[in-house]
């Protein structure tokens, strides 16, 4: 099996620190790694239709959710900050992707849907993006895979538990 360039990091560091241990970042580092290699990857689909996946990301939750969000819901959605989420929502809605109406008692508050063209798009564009990642995913068999998923669904509520409140 070939090893992969968190193996020779750790190797390096037991070579400076004998009896580091080093467990943490085999798995950290390693998830960080192929995150880094995943967002990459996953984007080529989401470019060529003039996408970022952070855009790709608010048309999914509009399109999941079924109903109207206001930004702060779709922040909520995407992990992402209000001021991030109305930057994309203005690149959006000049693309004819998803229209904005003013709440009628509250005119501070702004309702978000998809319009015909964004309902479209993302209806096109999940189809694609699963089968692409998915022949990012075929090294692994189908049990490995459901096992992978499984373990990190337990680290990400772990995680979730103690540094879901933290703000950076």
């Amino acid at each position: 099996m070939t090893e992969d360039v968190v193996a020779r990091v750790l190797r390096q560091w037991q070579q400076v620190h004998p009896g580091l241990d080093t467990a943490p970042m085999a798995v950290i580092g390693r998830l960080n790694r192929c995150a880094a290699l995943l967002q990459q990857a996953t984007d080529a689909p989401l470019v060529r239709e003039g996408l970022a996946r952070a855009e790709f990301d608010i048309l999914g939750t509009l399109r999941r959710t079924g109903r109207e969000l206001s930004p702060g819901q779709i922040a909520r959605e995407t992990f992402a900050s209000g001021a991030a989420v109305t930057k994309r929502l203005r690149v959006l809605e000049a693309r004819g992707l998803v229209a904005r109406r003013t709440d009628e008692r509250d005119r501070r508050v702004a309702h978000l849907s998809l319009t015909e063209e964004g309902t479209a798009l993302i209806d096109r564009l999940v189809p694609r993006q699963l089968d692409y990642e998915n022949t990012l995913l075929d090294g692994l068999g189908d049990d490995h895979r459901d096992r992978l998923a499984d373990t990190l669904a337990d680290l990400l509520v772990l995680l979730e538990g103690r540094l879901g409140g933290l703000q950076p």
